[in-house]
């Protein structure tokens, strides 16, 4: 990453230079018309590395084939076209290519070059600052960023993107036993380096888990797994694409109850005549959002508190290859898999002692020698510890999003303030924009949503 100067003022201020940040970067920089200067605020040294591209590791998959990762919209196969490329996969084995799921780091890659890409043929100027925005006020005809070295950006209209954070290990103790003890599932090199024999505890059991358990798998793991989860579901493998032929609209009308009972319907219907399960999902898919706008405040609150880790496993799904891993892991009586709310963590002698609550009280404790955090990441403004988003709640320029999760916004990611007026100045996307959306951090709807805030932001 290019290091500049922080300037006095910009045209526009990007905040996060993951794949959500970036791509807004790219966006604003194919539809500009004018030169513009357009400010990337990214502490981290290298960018398009948020949570989920960070990965330096071949057996971190992409969980969305090919064919499905262009970052245009109107270049579908774009993604396709790169990692062809990049694999040196000839036109024989293009159309193989588009259905398989290749590993993440080449799409952090994918969005470096196209963003270099944009930055040449551009008539704006992007600059990249090493920075963090930890506060913002009103400027009148803008905004004024304070930064983390106590300088500060004026800039005229701003994007969020500042992308996921994980949540904190839910369990008691946790500050009492050593720090290397208990890692999180996305420092993806500490997880590399816990040694092959070792006993492990992995707390999580969806796709945070599944990238812990694919690297310890990797790394030749003797040692035993012990996944522990609330429902004791693991994600589902994605099957060959098939889309099944149904009335999806159908469901807006319907209830949450009914939502559930349709589905299941359709899902038997759809293996009766020959078609994998997931044909379902992938006709819904489209009407991901909809479908959650749709739903009545109190059967969204019911969705999250009894539907929402079905959803998940069924909607969210992964590589055929990395779930028949698992699967042998389970078979082997490697990976163990645990049902239970995690309660205490404790230094046992050489070990750390992981105390479980199950559904009749009581629950079993087990001695590892690592824990793993694979929780997943932090929904709930209030609890991100993210100082720029207090400051923006605190001052009334933001509120939380329905049920607590995300930011509240209006219709294109306008953040919504205090007083319920829009702000088409400030505009949030990804994973702030949950409890409005629900459907909102993968590819297909972030590349949507960066071109939506490259246009409002460069509005008159």
């Amino acid at each position: 990453m290019n290091e500049a100067p922080t300037p006095a003022q910009c045209d526009i201020a990007i905040i996060g230079g993951g794949a959500g940040g970036v791509l807004v970067a790219i966006h604003l920089l194919r539809q500009a018309r004018a030169r513009l200067r357009i400010v990337l605020l990214e502490p981290h040294p290298v960018l398009a590395e948020g949570v989920a591209y960070a990965t330096s590791h071949a057996e971190h998959l992409l969980n969305v084939p090919v064919r499905r990762m262009s970052c245009f919209d109107d270049a579908s196969e774009d993604f396709l076209d790169f990692a062809a490329q990049a694999l040196q996969v000839d036109a024989a084995g293009r159309d193989a290519l588009a259905q398989t799921y290749v590993e993440r780091r080449l799409y952090a890659s994918y969005l470096r070059e196209r963003l270099q890409q944009a930055r040449q043929c551009a008539v704006a100027e992007l600059i990249v600052i090493p920075q963090r925005a930890i506060a913002l006020d009103d400027a009148g005809d803008g905004y004024r960023l304070q930064l983390q070295d106590d300088t500060a950006l004026r800039c005229r209209r701003v994007a969020l993107a500042v992308g996921n954070r994980p949540k904190p290990l839910p369990a008691r103790g946790t500050a009492a036993v050593p720090p290397d003890t208990v890692l999180a599932a996305w420092d993806f090199d500490a997880v590399k380096r816990i040694a092959p024999d070792a006993t492990v505890a992995i707390v999580g059991s969806g796709l945070s888990m599944v990238d812990a358990a694919m690297s310890l798998s990797a790394n030749g793991h003797t040692g035993r797994l012990h996944v522990i989860s609330r429902h004791a579901l693991l994600p589902l493998p994605h099957a060959p694409h098939a889309v099944a032929d149904f009335d999806a609209e159908a469901l807006l009308a319907m209830s949450l109850r009914q939502r559930v009972h349709y589905l299941r319907r359709q899902a038997a219907h759809a293996v009766a005549q020959g078609l994998p399960w997931q044909s379902v999902m992938e006709r819904i898919r489209p009407l991901g959002q909809r479908l959650w706008q749709s739903l009545p405040i109190g059967d969204q609150r019911r969705f999250l508190r009894h539907v929402v880790r079905w959803w998940d496993v069924h909607r969210h799904r992964i590589a055929p290859q990395m779930h028949a891993r698992l699967q042998a892991m389970q078979a082997s009586g490697q990976l163990q898999l645990h049902r239970g709310r995690l309660d205490t963590v404790m230094q046992a002698g050489r070990c750390v002692r992981v105390s479980l609550h199950t559904g009749d009280g009581g629950g079993p404790a087990l001695d590892v020698e690592r824990v793993i955090n694979a929780t997943g990441v932090e929904m709930r403004v209030q609890t991100m510890r993210n100082p720029l988003l207090s400051d923006l709640v605190g001052k009334g320029h933001a509120q939380p999003g329905p049920h607590g999760i995300g930011l509240k916004t209006a219709r294109d990611g306008e953040l919504v303030a205090a007083d319920g007026r829009p702000q088409p100045r400030l505009i949030a996307m990804g994973s702030l924009r949950i409890g409005c959306l629900w459907e909102s951090i993968a590819i297909p709807e972030l590349r949507g949503q960066a071109q939506t805030a490259a246009r409002l932001l460069l509005a008159d």
